[in-house]
């Protein structure tokens, strides 16, 4: 029922155009001033978050850390360059509200990782409004771009796909004759 509510009510669409705005904002100015300050290094938290999974009551669990280390602080170059530009286009996605559930999506991965470093901020609260905008799908989008780009992308799928949408609003694959 509030899945239901989510996807379809316009009260529903209002409010998470205020919430997608508010964590794109959130993202963006993040994002930004990681792109723009000069010199982001995310190495050094990164070995907090390996340092913090040791201990009676580690705040890192194991697997993680392990990733961190094995995975992550050897990349992180290629981590310094995508921390930042995907939270500038995650906040750019939800304010636009263009791919609005993949842009909620990609940042609730990173607000997981951040949980997972054991860095708790404003992390656990994006995460569960992010889990919003990924159930109401369409409907957070609909006050945005979405509104445009979702069908033009659907129109060109179904032409290659060839496809026609029948007047009803359903769809039609033509068979393909066979030969035996």
């Amino acid at each position: 029922m509030f899945n239901n509510w989510l996807r379809t009510n316009k009260f529903a669409m209002w409010l998470l155009t205020i919430i997608r705005v508010y964590i794109g904002y959130e993202w963006l100015t993040a994002g930004w001033g990681k792109l723009t300050g000069g010199g982001f290094d995310a190495g050094g938290f990164l070995q907090g978050a390996i340092a913090n999974a040791t201990g009676d009551h580690p705040a890192v669990q194991g697997w993680w850390a392990a990733f961190l280390e094995h995975a992550a602080l050897p990349g992180v170059k290629l981590f310094n360059f995508i921390i930042p530009l995907g939270e500038f286009l995650v906040g750019l996605g939800l304010i636009l509200g263009t791919f609005t559930t993949f842009a909620a999506l990609m940042g609730l991965v990173m607000n997981a990782a951040f949980l997972f470093s054991g860095t708790v901020s404003t992390n656990a609260q994006m995460l569960l409004l992010e889990v919003l905008i990924i159930v109401a799908a369409a409907n957070a989008g609909k006050i945005g771009l979405d509104h445009w780009v979702l069908p033009y992308l659907r129109g060109l799928w179904n032409k290659m796909t060839h496809r026609t949408t029948k007047g009803d609003g359903t769809t039609h694959t033509p068979f393909k004759k066979q030969t035996a």
